[in-house]
């Protein structure tokens, strides 16, 4: 794990993608580049630390957000560029070992990706049960503004950096 603070950027709303108040958390080699086994790594990482709900796949390849959970996203292998914030948001490119902590609301989307790319995801507690959401609306800002505070960092734990940026 990287002892690193996090790279916080912060995303604006615009037509479709509500984004959030609070910054998308970037952490680059969260498990280390030498490694043999990243997945698994970020699989006990994210337990460890209290975030559930683990899978592997990829990012879609549209622009959506999760209304109900904030999301925890691990680069086990490949490469790829990301769009977080929507059509007007920024590019952002991931390798092995790097993670994401999107905050609810945060627009996402694969723009490209190596064919070996896996990510693996995670939730806070409670969170599990995410939605899938393409357009802004009031009910989706509602729900986003009723999602609670993860209690630890996904990387970090209990003294990690989000508990500190997000509050």
């Amino acid at each position: 794990m990287s002892a690193a603070e996090p790279q916080a950027l912060m995303l604006q709303p615009d037509d479709r993608m509500p984004n959030s108040r609070l910054p998308v958390l970037i952490y680059r080699e969260a498990i280390r580049l030498d490694a043999t086994n990243k997945a698994g790594d970020f699989d006990r990482l994210f337990e460890t630390n209290g975030w559930r709900g683990i899978w592997r796949d990829g990012v879609y390849d549209f622009h959506h957000f999760h209304s109900n959970a904030h999301e925890a996203l691990g680069i086990a292998r490949g490469e790829a560029t990301l769009k977080l914030g929507g059509e007007s948001g920024r590019e952002v490119e991931v390798g092995p070992g790097d993670a994401l902590l999107l905050p609810a609301g945060t627009g996402h989307c694969r723009l490209r990706a190596s064919e070996n790319f896996v990510v693996i995801g995670a939730y806070p507690p409670g969170q599990e049960h995410y939605d899938i959401c393409r357009d802004r609306t009031p009910e989706a800002e509602l729900r986003i503004s009723k999602v609670r505070l993860p209690e630890s960092d996904p990387i970090g734990g209990a003294e990690g950096p989000l508990l500190r940026l997000w509050r």
